[in-house]
């Protein structure tokens, strides 16, 4: 009777011994739990304090968010001086990374730690990246000659054959006019120092951009006028780039944002540009 019930019991033991030893992972589970820890060990704010340098990505074409002069090479514009005075309260170095529309985003994600210079919040940008607390609320809204204001003021006129649209290439601006004017003839142009030349001399119509940009063209070049720069025709609003899943370094750069906002700095950046 007592040699009967051996095999029952080498079983039992057998089952309580397994249930004592949680299974090995694999290595794809291994792996995926060490780029966890990895990831989460860390953050880009304490890159930058401990290497004394902000990395900065913009295109220094896009006044009056950002500008570098080609013969000086200096940088200036709104968020040039805001990025400038983040750095200051970090105590760090600024180093600028010049990038295009077309390449922000591959620019951004290999070289820098924010980008800057009215960068339009997008969910194509989203999916890549974080971005700060909205710094620019507005819309698109065309700019052309002044006496052409009434023939360019809608997106049906607009969209007509014969219809030069002017666009730099890459950006939230050649989206807008590839969707919104198919029927009339899109202009691309590399340089968007010089975009605004080519409707002052007339070898195109008229532009669709950020009813901030086209303030500051009015102010600058008074053949050009805004077209309801009050009255855009969507919603749209700019913030900058920050490394996607870092959340202590989007919550430090938020911070700084909301006391750049109420303590006069924002209002300071903004004034020599747009009053």
């Amino acid at each position: 009777m007592r040699f009967r019930h051996f095999p029952l019991l080498a079983a039992i033991t057998l089952v309580v011994l397994s249930g004592c030893s949680a299974p090995s992972p694999s290595a794809e589970q291994q792996s995926a739990s060490s780029a966890t820890a990895s990831s989460d060990s860390g953050t880009r704010l304490d890159e930058v304090l401990q290497s004394g340098t902000l990395q900065v990505c913009s295109t220094g074409d896009y006044r009056p968010f950002t500008y570098k002069d080609p013969d000086t090479g200096k940088w200036s514009g709104i968020d040039i001086t805001m990025v400038e005075d983040l750095a200051a309260r970090m105590n760090v170095e600024v180093e600028y990374v010049q990038t295009t529309w077309a390449d922000l985003m591959p620019d951004f994600l290999k070289k820098c730690d924010i980008a800057v210079g009215g960068i339009s919040i997008s969910m194509e940008r989203a999916a890549q990246a974080f971005y700060t607390d909205p710094i620019w609320t507005g819309g698109k809204t065309p700019i052309t000659r002044c006496e052409n204001v009434e023939k360019y003021d809608t997106i049906d006129e607009i969209n007509k054959p014969g219809v030069r649209s002017i666009t730099p290439i890459g950006g939230t601006n050649e989206v807008f006019a590839k969707k919104h004017y198919p029927k009339g003839e899109i202009v691309r142009h590399e340089n968007n120092n010089t975009i605004f030349d080519e409707i002052i001399a007339g070898r195109v119509d008229v532009m669709t951009t950020d009813a901030s940009e086209t303030m500051w063209v009015a102010n600058k070049h008074p053949e050009l006028c805004a077209v309801h720069p009050n009255d855009p025709f969507n919603f749209s609003q700019k913030a900058y780039l920050l490394p996607r899943g870092d959340e202590a370094f989007q919550e430090y750069v938020n911070q700084w944002l909301n006391m750049a906002r109420n303590d006069g700095t924002y209002a300071a950046a903004k004034k020599p540009w747009i009053g």
